[in-house]
């Protein structure tokens, strides 16, 4: 059993949705998320700022979590949790439902997930699973 994080654009909640449900994966959960990766604009920002004077407050505009700029929005986390045999279908159907070609696309993490259980019925194991 594995359990599956990506975290994507939210303009591509949509997209993402339609291609799991497509591919007999319906059953996630989203949540919005704030982070950050390490864009070309930031670094140039870093190496600007150790040559200021001016260094903390640069710095600061640098790690700021929620971006200033709309285009730059939050994220959706993803998480979905799959038998093993249906990894790859997941890993695969997120990226293609995802990838723009540009930086932010996201990421897809795979965890080992010792155990599911139901709470309504009290079942364990791939049968909690779609």
């Amino acid at each position: 059993m594995k359990l599956i994080l990506a975290v994507i654009r939210i303009a591509q909640m949509g997209a993402t949705k339609a291609a799991l449900a497509e591919a007999g994966l319906p059953s996630f959960t989203a949540m919005p998320v704030l982070g950050r990766g390490r864009g070309h604009g930031d670094l140039e920002k870093i190496n600007r700022a150790k040559e200021s004077e001016n260094c903390p407050a640069i710095l600061e505009d640098v790690m700021s979590f929620v971006p200033e700029e709309p285009r730059l929005k939050s994220k959706r986390m993803i998480t979905l949790v799959v038998t093993d045999d249906k990894k790859d279908l997941a890993v695969e159907t997120l990226i293609r439902a995802n990838r723009t070609g540009k930086s932010g696309d996201g990421k897809i993490f795979v965890v080992e997930a010792l155990n599911s259980y139901s709470v309504h019925s009290g079942i364990s194991g791939n049968e909690t699973l779609d």
